[in-house]
């Protein structure tokens, strides 16, 4: 009976490929303290500081669209089912990293992607879907970032437009070309939670420090098209996950990751909920014509001091969602595997200029972030992984061979499978339905008041 027992193998075990350029000396071990990580705690930092970002700066926004009970339960709803729906993505790697290692696939000098685990799994119509949704999204969530950029900045200096800020963080954020894998995000990631963690709790004692506004009203839920925009959004907070299988390539042990992405989740929603909470409170429905919470608090050192980190994190959340496309550009003309750093580097740069001209076209932060909810998220990182774990284990021999086990707590195949359609029933109704309704008339809207191009999107006059 032995021999009839499934060969087991742990995925990814890359602590002896560690070793191997390993040396004693004190800037070899300070270079791998702050540059090269893969452990549980990077992974963890990886994923919630990516997963908040310039979105805290929205959530009040989207709170004033919603209302405030609405938007309490969509963001424990959404992020509930972010966390589930990362765990399938986690499983659908271990599942395809598994096989291929038993066929004595080396992984050493190549990054697994998504749409790779859905082509190994699925074949390839699921892995061109997968190609496609991932890239697009995490093209508009640079965007979204640069767009976060010039919009933040401009409250602490309005000598220059928005437009043109978004010319200079552009260049900036383009020197992200230069950091190799998520391996190199160790000291990022650490710093980025501190900053938004500083900014969220800035947010909170700021608002209440400053109490009600002047007839202050709040009148959400108004109207239909208002709330599914403030829904999308929410999706699209707790839809960070679209770099879950760069981010668990780069573990040492990427089997460890299961919980991670949840445990992130919880972190993050003790900084949106305390936020959104309180901005949406002190300044009710203002918050409808001011998509960026900072717009309205008085400045004061602590906010300067908030717009300059959210700025550097913003730096750091744009390499986060550049990066996947860096890799799919390298393994599409064939550097992905040259070992020289700086060869990566200077092909990477093309990718980087339309995500500069879609940011100057649509400056719109706010509705941008909403409409990508709907029409890109809701696929990318909830509908897709949903279907593509039903079908990858619909076969008996694919359950019984399975190298992760349905969870005993959900009644087995059975529950999963009924929770796999209940995610796919609601984002497509809900999310991509009525969310990429919503989102889409609120997007024209938008752009009919502002114009493509516009130079300075909600600014307020210019005194004479």
């Amino acid at each position: 009976m032995a021999s009839e027992k499934v060969e087991t193998m742990i995925a990814g075990n890359y602590v002896e490929m560690e070793r191997e350029g390993d040396t004693k000396s004190s800037k070899s071990k300070l270079s791998k303290f702050f540059w090269h990580g893969g452990s549980v705690y990077d992974a963890w930092f990886s994923c919630a500081s990516n997963q908040v970002a310039q979105v805290l700066l929205t959530l009040p926004y989207s709170f004033s669209q919603l209302g405030m009970l609405s938007g309490i339960l969509f963001q424990l709803f959404y992020g509930l089912m972010g966390g589930w729906t990362a765990y399938l993505i986690t499983v659908l790697y271990v599942e395809y990293r598994t096989r291929k290692e038993r066929e004595k696939v080396d992984f050493r000098n190549h990054v697994i992607q998504w749409f790779e685990v859905l082509d190994g799994l699925l074949g390839k119509h699921w892995r061109n879907a997968g190609l496609f949704f991932n890239c697009t999204f995490l093209l508009f969530g640079s965007v979204i970032q640069l767009i976060a950029c010039a919009s933040n900045i401009y409250y602490i200096n309005d000598n220059l437009d928005k437009r043109t800020w978004t010319y200079i963080f552009g260049a900036c954020c383009a020197t992200t070309v230069f950091i190799p894998s998520f391996h190199n995000y160790r000291i990022w990631s650490f710093l980025g939670l501190l900053m938004t963690t500083y900014t969220a709790w800035y947010l909170t004692i700021a608002s209440l420090i400053h109490g009600q506004a002047e007839g202050v009203t709040h009148s959400a839920p108004a109207n239909m098209v208002l709330y599914f925009t403030g829904a999308t959004n929410i999706l699209y907070t707790f839809g960070g996950h679209a770099v879950t299988v760069e981010i668990m390539h780069a573990m040492w042990k990427p089997q460890k990751f299961k919980l991670i992405y949840l445990l992130a989740t919880l972190y993050v929603l003790t900084l949106t909920l305390p936020s959104a909470i309180s901005v949406y409170w002190a300044f009710g429905d203002a918050l409808l014509n001011h998509s960026n919470a900072f717009a309205l608090l008085p400045r004061s050192r602590f906010r300067d001091m908030a717009v300059i980190l959210m700025l550097i994190h913003q730096f750091i959340t744009f390499g986060f969602a550049c990066t996947p496309l860096y890799f799919v550009w390298e393994k599409l003309i064939g550097v992905h595997e040259t070992k020289s750093v700086l060869k990566r580097s200077l092909t990477r740069l093309p990718v980087v200029i339309p995500i500069w001209f879609l940011a100057i076209i649509f400056p719109f932060f706010g509705p941008i972030n909403s409409t990508v909810g709907s029409l890109l998220v809701s696929f990318t990182v909830y509908i897709i992984p949903a279907l593509a774990h039903m079908i990858t284990f619909a076969p008996a021999s694919a359950r019984e061979n399975a190298v992760e086990r349905a969870p005993s707590f959900l009644g087995g195949w059975a529950g999963l499978y009924a929770m796999n359609v209940f995610v796919v029933g609601w984002v497509l109704v809900v999310g991509f339905g009525f969310g990429g309704w919503a989102s889409m008339l609120n997007f024209i809207q938008q752009v009919n008041t502002f114009g493509l191009f516009t130079k300075c999107y909600q600014c307020p006059p210019r005194k004479a």
